[in-house]
């Protein structure tokens, strides 16, 4: 992206309660593509190398504020006034008095940054001190209507303010636009709320600004990616939207995906060449695939990276903290958390890992389990190279396992085992013949 963004302003709005969503959580923290919807426009804005970032939140969301402080700066909408009272508020910490400050809408998270790139350029460039986003649609919608004349826009009139006149109009508003910051504040001074909302719109200083001679334009883009998410049934059609984009992404980047429609990707999911997913694939956050892996069926992956030319699945679960360092099996049945995994390692059948750094050419077998909880504390349990360890075996954690070791099927380690050691531990075995 453009790299001389240094006066570009990005301001995120981001106080919307959520109410038609049902939710006590805040509007921007509803989840799509694994992540807080807020979390793609911040990702976005940041490939656009602004000098700052700043959202816009209630001071009822301390939840939101605090997955996003060490990311941008944060202002509180104390009263919920309007998109134009939004904007107003960020006055005193906006650091920049002149550039371009670009308006965007956590509820909005689909935008794409070379479209947001090409708002900023017409400003940059002079060909508009103010540039709207907006898109076609011939259907009746809640969006607010362009009112243009030889391509030089003129106001835009929110939908419950719409005149006969005007809802024929079929160029609707995002609400994202760029601006420039030398004229900002003078219009948004001028904005009153004499609406049908009583609200203070930005949308209004588009009228003003023409009135006063500054030049007004728009592009438009594609309606899905500037689809808004009020409710439940918005987000879930925006998840179709964005899963949609990720699996093409994918498949033109040379991933084989089986059957695309059911494999499932977040924000920031990152695969290598040659891989191949099979279907019922999840692939939550933190998540990288690298390359000429194959994932089976069934399998979720989160927060973990997985090395190249290593199987996993079907029905394998890969919980955060784990790193499989390459020509690993993982297997059916197989949970591992917070653990490290060295090249050429197997965990192929019903077995739990966690909290383990295991060695290369390790071969763990059925029902293993790393028991690394007593109830109050986690503990470390450490397996060294060419280990073999059978088949229902616990490891009891704090303990390790040195290279070359072999533990015996059916055994409780409790102690340390030493170097090309064979432990066993079980109770002797008792046949008891039957009473006539």
């Amino acid at each position: 992206m453009n790299t001389e963004n240094n006066k570009l302003t990005v301001l995120i709005l981001a106080a919307g309660i959520g109410s038609r969503m049902k939710s006590s959580i805040p509007k921007a923290m509803h989840i799509l593509g694994g992540v807080p919807m807020i979390d793609h426009l911040l990702y976005k804005s940041k490939q656009l190398n602004p000098s700052q970032i700043i959202s816009v939140i209630g001071e009822d969301m301390p939840e939101l504020q605090e997955h996003i402080i060490d990311r941008c700066d944060v202002i509180h909408q104390t009263k919920r006034l309007g998109s134009g009272h939004a904007v107003y508020t960020t006055k005193y910490v906006h650091a920049l008095k002149e550039g371009i400050t670009l308006v965007l809408y956590a509820d909005t998270p689909l935008v794409e940054v070379e479209t947001l790139q090409k708002l900023v350029d017409k400003v940059s460039s002079g060909d508009a001190d103010i540039c709207v986003l907006g898109f076609e649609n011939y259907d009746d919608n809640s969006y607010g209507r362009l009112v243009v004349e030889d391509e030089n826009l003129l106001r835009i009139v929110e939908k419950k303010d719409l005149q006969n006149d005007e809802k024929d109009i079929t160029l609707c508003n995002s609400g994202v636009m760029a601006i420039k910051t030398e004229i900002i504040w003078d219009l948004i001074e001028k904005i009153n709320n004499e609406n049908a909302n009583k609200e203070y719109y930005l949308t209004d200083i588009v009228e003003i600004a023409t009135e006063q001679s500054h030049k007004c334009s728009f592009i438009l883009d594609d309606e899905e990616t500037l689809q808004g998410a009020n409710t439940k049934l918005q987000l879930a059609e925006l998840e179709v939207v964005f899963q949609s984009t990720q699996r093409m992404k994918f498949l033109e980047q040379g991933v084989q995906l089986i059957d695309p429609d059911t494999t499932y990707f977040s924000l920031d999911t990152k695969i290598g060449k040659d891989v191949v997913i099979y279907p019922n694939v999840y692939i939550l956050p933190n998540s990288e695939i690298k390359d000429s892996c194959i994932i089976y069926p069934f399998s979720v992956v989160e927060g973990a990276t997985i090395g190249e030319k290593s199987k996993v699945g079907p029905f394998a679960r890969l919980r955060p903290g784990t790193e499989l360092k390459g020509e690993n099996h993982i297997g059916n049945f197989v949970e591992i958390k917070k653990s490290t995994i060295d090249i050429g390692s197997k965990v192929n059948h019903l077995t739990y890992i966690g909290d383990t750094t295991i060695g290369k050419k390790v071969n763990v077998g059925a029902g293993t389990i790393t028991c690394n909880y007593d109830g109050v504390n986690k503990f470390n349990t450490t397996i060294g190279d060419n280990c073999f360890i059978g088949s229902n075996t616990a490891l009891v954690a704090p303990v390790k396992v040195a290279d070359g070791a072999i533990i015996g099927a059916g055994s409780v380690i409790t102690k340390d085992v030493e170097k090309d050691n064979l432990a066993v531990s079980r109770s002797p075995q008792r046949n008891i013949p039957k009473k006539k």
